[in-house]
């Protein structure tokens, strides 16, 4: 893969050989963070785990204590009485089977989906132009709820999805570069408290086996996991 002169030049300012601790590394990866806008801050955690076997599926919510810097549009299907609920709380767009329409039309202008129990026999026509995104709303996630509001509230305050991808590796934003480095390593320590939980009991040996972090333009900094605790 070829990359740009900006990722060149900012790859020669990281020692690949170097375990960062992670301090250090979220001041690296800002520090070669030169793109003209706002560039995201994402983490990319390898997990000691076969994300083949459904025992081992490492998939979870959390909500960052400084969000992800990203305004969340949020899209809401549900009736009656739980489309003001929604309104009221924020939702970007909410209705029923016209916002089903409208998506199997090809409009996509969301970053998170929420539906009410009753209107899933509806949203499951769209687990083909959802799914692949990672927008399908479900149980396990809180966006199958009909505590519709409170579900956008934590949408619009920096709740992320995620899941461990077929090679065994989670990735997340967990801030932007004009975050504090202090706001980053909280975000990243409550994603982290998260994915420790989450540890299959029948994933043996390591299982937080590397930690990368690196901006939306820029090369990855592996940092020393036994630093995350420690970081101020």
């Amino acid at each position: 893969m070829k990359h740009s002169r900006r990722y060149q030049d900012s790859a020669v300012k990281i020692d690949r050989r170097r375990m960062y601790t992670l301090n250090d590394a979220l001041e690296a990866v800002r520090e070669v963070a030169t793109a003209k806008f706002d560039e995201s801050i994402d983490m990319a955690v390898r997990l000691g785990v076969d994300p083949r076997k459904a025992d081992q599926m490492v998939r979870g919510t959390v909500i960052l204590p400084h969000g992800t810097g990203k305004q969340i549009r949020v899209c809401v299907i549900a009736k009656g009485e739980k489309e003001k609920e929604a309104k009221d709380a924020g939702a970007d767009y909410v209705g029923s089977e016209d916002i089903v329409e409208k998506i199997q039309g090809g409009w996509l202008e969301f970053d998170s989906v929420i539906a009410t129990p009753d209107m899933m026999g509806q949203v499951g026509k769209l687990g083909r132009i959802l799914g692949p995104r990672g927008l399908m709303p479900n149980p396990k996630t809180g966006t199958v709820t009909f505590d519709v509001g409170q579900a956008v509230t934590d949408a619009k305050a920096g709740k992320i999805d995620f899941r461990v991808d077929k090679y065994g590796i989670v990735h997340t934003a967990v801030g932007k570069k004009s975050f504090e480095v202090a706001k980053l390593v909280d975000n990243i320590r409550a994603f982290m408290d998260v994915i420790n939980r989450l540890r299959p009991s029948t994933a043996k040996g390591i299982y937080i086996k590397s930690l990368t972090v690196s901006s939306t333009m820029g090369p990855g900094v592996r940092i020393d996991k036994n630093t995350v605790a420690e970081a101020v």
